[in-house]
């Protein structure tokens, strides 16, 4: 399934990259046009439907979004910032390529920051050029490996990345073959699960939307992970033995913190304790959207309840591979997320009101500790007093 729309979305949401300085230095390592062309090649098209039915369906997706934007506002008691982008509705390989201009515009000012300073003594030669292509190759078929798992599963995404540095604001994106793909998988009612679907996309976008300083937040947090690692490359050399040697563990689901994944197992222990805090963020954010498009959905989706309980099952009721395949990734934490904050944010609700948990959309002092996330009264007792 192709899902164009018409050619300007395509290219929204393929276009980007940082340019400059920046996109050329971080091309050294990671050939990502090989990445894009790896994950087009093994996402796969999705349904197969007819040019009108893919019109329609692409349609009704760009509505859905526009006309979620009201109702979640209103439900999570945040003002829409006006005037928003239009949600772009793409096929898996569009969400792929959009994805790989993120990861460049992410990556791209940490590579330059950490890059060694070159030997003045020492001249660069073939096998160098050529040890470093092979290196560059091999990274972007492993990224685009990644995606192309991605491309099939993701309903849709808010872009944090993607421009921030431009001054440009997030896009959203919806994948509609996968859309088409799950609604029948569920065989729920298609109309209710792309309400549905775009309710919980409209709540990503309002948290960052009405609260700027929080896209850079995250995108800060995110860089300076990234060069701890990139900046310690013997460090990183001993980690990956380990995970070597924790494989059969991992793949068992008996490491402890079952569920993690092998970029898990890289990390130090003070870098796990800066992936703790953005984990908690990142649960925030996930957990809020779940809980405003259930408590918006009956408003709207007349079937909610059954598209929720299916999607629940859904989540638990993959097969073997895909449970490896997920646990590998880091995926399983993913799904995890959702619950835990929905937890903190029904918690924190429950305590203090909307109007008290939207404190949390202040400034990063009152974000959630990683602790708070699993206990909502403590973050009320420290934010609150």
């Amino acid at each position: 399934m192709r899902a164009r729309g018409d050619e300007s979305d395509q290219g929204d949401a393929a276009g980007g990259g940082t340019g400059g300085e920046g996109g050329r230095a971080v091309v050294d390592l990671v050939d990502f046009d090989l990445a894009a062309q790896v994950a087009g090649r093994l996402g796969g098209p999705g349904p197969k439907l007819t040019r009108g039915e893919i019109d329609d369906v692409v349609a009704e997706l760009r509505t859905a979004a526009a006309e979620a934007a009201g109702p979640v506002a209103h439900t999570a008691r945040i003002p829409s910032p006006e005037p928003m982008p239009p949600a772009l509705v793409v096929d898996r390989a569009s969400w792929a390529q959009a994805n790989v201009d993120a990861f460049r515009g992410l990556l791209g000012p940490v590579v330059v920051a950490t890059r060694p300073v070159p030997n003045p003594g020492r001249a660069t030669t073939a096998v160098d050029r050529a040890t470093t292509a092979v290196g560059r190759r091999t990274t972007g078929a492993e990224l685009g490996s990644l995606l192309s798992f991605l491309s099939s599963r993701v309903l849709g995404q808010f872009d944090v990345f993607s421009g921030i540095d431009e001054g440009r604001p997030g896009r959203l994106l919806l994948v509609a073959p996968n859309v088409v793909q799950v609604e029948r998988d569920l065989q729920v009612d298609p109309h209710d699960f792309r309400r549905w679907v775009c309710l919980h996309e409209e709540a990503h976008r309002l948290q960052f939307g009405a609260h700027p300083w929080l896209r850079r937040h995250v995108t800060d947090e995110a860089r300076g992970l990234s060069a701890e690692l990139l900046a310690q490359p013997r460090d990183l050399g001993e980690r990956l033995a380990g995970v070597l040697q924790s494989l059969p563990d991992v793949l068992r689901g008996t490491t402890e913190g079952s569920g993690i994944g092998l970029a898990d197992l890289l990390q130090t222990p003070a870098q796990r304790e800066r992936v703790a805090r953005l984990v908690a963020v990142m649960s925030l954010l996930e957990g809020h959207a779940d809980v405003v498009m259930d408590d918006v959905g009956p408003q709207v989706v007349p079937s909610v309840a059954t598209i929720r309980a299916r999607f629940t099952q859904r989540r638990k009721g993959r097969g073997s591979l895909d449970q490896v395949l997920r646990r590998l990734l880091g995926l399983d934490a993913k799904t995890r997320q959702y619950a835990d904050g929905a937890r903190f944010v029904r918690g924190v609700v429950k305590s203090v009101g909307w109007e008290g948990l939207n404190v949390v959309w202040t400034g990063p002092e009152q974000l959630p500790l990683p602790a708070e996330i699993a206990d909502p009264d403590a973050w009320v007792a420290r934010v609150h007093g």
